[in-house]
């Protein structure tokens, strides 16, 4: 199952909590499989749909599509803020 690091917890938490607000308390990141095969889309969801994986991990909810549970089953997600205030995920294998 994916994993976050302390940090990505943090941010996800905190983009869910600023762009969902109260309107979506449960709400998270959710992980798509993108259209090229080896990569993925990334957005805001107040909801996990019916068939996301749901990973929770220190108040952040992170919704995984069926599609992309698989590739995405032994890595750990990691985020990172840069000066600007932009928001980098990436993604690394499991105990690597």
């Amino acid at each position: 199952m994916l994993t976050l690091t302390d940090n990505a917890s943090t941010v996800v938490k905190t983009l869910a909590e600023r762009s969902l607000g109260d309107s979506a308390p449960e709400g998270g990141l959710r992980i798509s499989s993108g259209s090229a095969s080896d990569s993925f889309d990334v957005a805001l969801a107040p909801a996990p749909a019916g068939s996301d994986q749901i990973v929770q991990s220190q108040g952040a909810n992170v919704f995984v599509d069926e599609s992309a549970t698989a590739a995405l089953d032994d890595k750990v997600l990691d985020a990172q803020i840069d000066e600007q205030g932009g928001v980098r995920f990436a993604l690394a294998q499991q105990g690597a």
